[in-house]
């Protein structure tokens, strides 16, 4: 995922100089085209145009009227509450977090919750700090920022936003998991006192470790990429070993209701048989119900769930 990801980094970057260089003044992107200059996996189920670069400006006074077809301009009244971010000499995006509110009101529910998930997985990496840092100042952000059409999706979305997650896949499959009423998991649990052949450390997608059981999300580079394959197989072996139940999540098991009630049913079984204690669901719970809106919100507990 992640060359992909650079190679159209590259490309829409390069897209976007062309553009301003036209022009010849600087632009300040935003939505799905800032997404894609900060390197973070789109939602699946955008309405927007992604083929589309998408500009962002204060007013519709202030907005660059031209005959581009390439250019789509929003008008975000919250631009001087935020800071672009240099991509380029010609080129800004606006801050990730204006992005991610820009964003609610154009996917899901669930989408906005695993972009979440992303935005903090990619800042923790280019900032070289801990990822419950960024959900928090995330949640201050949605409680400073007022009067957007999504904010109450946001607010929603919190509540269900876990940091840790690696890829939208995983956390696609911890929210369904969570919605047939099994216990949150710990993400990219490091699992102590076994470590791979080269001495480094092992660690699970989803994992209960009190009851030694786990999931793995497999892409296709699992399947196609040899090296990938026989990593795999060392790390569930040695696992096994040591009393490890390893489910295998692939696309398949995301593919419908039916397909995610059977999943969550066998890791559900697993987990009960080891001692855990949860009702579980038989039929998802939605989302919404999941993750109510309150009437009053408790932003400090909302900071505090992440420890």
């Amino acid at each position: 995922m992640r060359d992909s990801l650079d190679n159209r980094r590259r490309e829409t970057l390069n897209r976007c100089i062309e553009e301003a260089n036209r022009i010849g003044r600087n632009l300040l992107f935003g939505m799905t085209t800032a997404l894609i200059l900060y390197g973070v996996p789109l939602p699946a189920d955008c309405d927007l145009d992604t083929s589309q670069l998408h500009t962002v400006f204060e007013t519709k006074e202030k907005r660059l009227r031209t005959n581009s077809t390439t250019l789509c301009p929003h008008v975000w009244k919250f631009l001087p509450q935020s800071h672009a971010v240099k991509i380029n000499t010609r080129v800004y995006a606006l801050d990730i977090f204006h992005v991610w509110a820009q964003m609610a009101s154009h996917v899901s529910l669930q989408s906005l919750i695993v972009l979440g998930d992303s935005i903090i997985s990619v800042m923790s990496r280019r900032r070289q700090c801990d990822m419950k840092q960024i959900y928090c100042e995330l949640v201050r952000f949605t409680q400073s920022v007022t009067g957007f059409a999504g904010r109450p999706s946001c607010i929603r979305a919190l509540s269900l936003i876990m940091p840790g997650a690696s890829s939208p896949k995983e956390s696609e499959k911890r929210i369904s998991l969570c919605a047939h009423g099994i216990p949150q998991p710990k993400l990219n649990y490091v699992v102590p006192n076994i470590m791979f052949d080269s001495g480094v450390v092992m660690t699970l997608d989803l994992a209960w470790p009190e009851y030694k059981v786990a999931v793995e999300y497999d892409g296709d580079q699992h399947r196609t990429d040899k090296m990938q394959w026989r990593r795999d197989r060392e790390k569930r072996g040695k696992l096994v070993g040591r009393g490890w139940l390893i489910f295998t999540a692939t696309a398949a098991s995301l593919a419908d209701d039916d397909a995610r009630a059977e999943f969550a049913f066998h890791v559900g079984r697993a987990l009960t048989l080891r001692g855990a204690d949860f009702v579980f669901r038989l039929k998802a719970l939605p989302l919404e119900l999941m993750a109510p809106l309150p009437r009053k919100v408790d932003w400090t507990a909302l900071e505090s769930k992440v420890g």
